[in-house]
């Protein structure tokens, strides 16, 4: 009895085991910092199927207006799989084709969807692999927008690690987030009325996710990228061919959940540097405020490395430093410092600002 309540305890204090999971590829990452929270195999190259989609998503809304108007040629024909069964002539906003190809994953949208924002499915695909190299995707190469093996064997290929990375990127979009987020959804055509429900079961059954993508090729077996926020937690968790992928990413993200704290490092309307000897008469700022996951332990681990740079000549809005947030000697991110000037033009005399008009011009 006594060993069975201490194999209990043991299973309970460490949960996140190899065992534990049936993915061949896994990681979890805090969405505010980056910090992989947990991985396994996450650097293993895979076939990644429909989560392509990701990308296509994010690089049609950085490249159209999501109101652009298309009209459905002669090229959906080629589509095969997953559909949302559009036809040709149908015109469709960009925001509707958006919808149905990452709640349905319609390989049809994301056929017109590449030849109307790249010209070609060629020429949207350079896009794709130019915004991998952007983000850091440094595994990672698209040979198309839907996830399907090309007639020669190639399939979109990349690792775990670089689909949080992508997955990460992505949720700093605004309509990206809400159309990943989106349980259901009314389209509308020229001709036709559609209405689509989310194949990401997390979003109906774990209460805490607010997006992600399902994908599945024989080849690729299953993947899923979702994102779940659990009081400001937010993270992103990422399988490559796991028979059990919603089960898994609930599992990891109640250990997770459980596991860290939400610490907050820098309040944006109350940030200062300590002991500094430059920009005396200026106001530094931060963008937004700065949370960073931690555990209870790593807590007391937290420390901030300030760099200031040197510059004989600023503006309002130039960076001016770096504000490394460590642990211990593991920078977990880096977060950019800015200089405001009004402080320091307020507190002029009226003398000194005449002075300064004049020599200005």
């Amino acid at each position: 009895m006594k060993r069975f309540f201490g194999m209990f305890f043991l299973f309970f204090l460490f949960p996140i085991c190899v065992s534990a999971y049936s993915a061949e590829s896994m990681i979890a990452m805090d969405v505010a910092s980056g910090r992989v929270l947990y991985e396994q195999n996450a650097s293993k190259e895979k076939l990644i199927a429909s989560t392509t989609k990701i990308m296509t998503t994010i690089v049609a809304l950085e490249q159209m207006d999501i109101d652009t108007e298309i009209t459905v040629d002669e090229r959906v024909l080629k589509a095969y799989g997953s559909a949302i069964y559009i036809e040709v002539g149908e015109v469709l906003t960009l925001k509707d084709l958006l919808y149905g190809l990452m709640l349905r994953s319609g390989n049809d949208a994301a056929i017109v969807i590449s030849c109307a924002v790249g010209g070609s499915m060629e020429g949207f695909v350079h896009l794709m692999n130019q915004k991998a190299y952007e983000i850091g995707m440094e595994h990672t190469i698209f040979y198309n927008s839907h996830g399907l093996e090309e007639n020669d064997g190639k399939g979109n290929t990349s690792t775990a690690y670089d689909m949080a990375l992508l997955m990460r990127y992505a949720m700093k979009n605004d309509l990206f987030r809400e159309i990943t987020g989106t349980k259901n959804y009314v389209g509308k055509s020229n001709s036709k009325t559609y209405h689509w429900a989310n194949k990401n079961k997390l979003l109906q059954s774990y209460e805490y996710t607010i997006g992600g993508k399902t994908g599945f090729t024989e080849k690729a077996r299953r993947t899923l990228v979702t994102v779940a926020n659990n009081e400001g937690k937010e993270i992103v968790v990422v399988t490559l061919n796991d028979g059990n992928d919603f089960q898994d990413h609930k599992n990891l993200y109640e250990v997770l959940f459980s596991k860290f704290l939400l610490v907050k490092v820098f309040e944006s309307d109350d940030f200062s540097v300590p002991d500094l000897d430059r920009y005396q008469d200026d106001e530094l700022y931060i963008e937004k405020d700065v949370e960073v996951l931690l555990t209870k332990e790593e807590k007391e681990l937290l420390k901030v490395n300030y760099e200031i740079y040197e510059l004989d000549q600023y503006q309002s809005g130039d960076v001016v430093g770096i504000a490394h947030i460590c642990l211990e000697d593991k920078e977990l991110m880096a977060v950019k410092i800015y200089v405001s000037c009004e402080k320091k033009k307020e507190g002029q005399g009226f003398f000194e600002r005449i002075l300064g008009f004049i020599f200005r011009w």
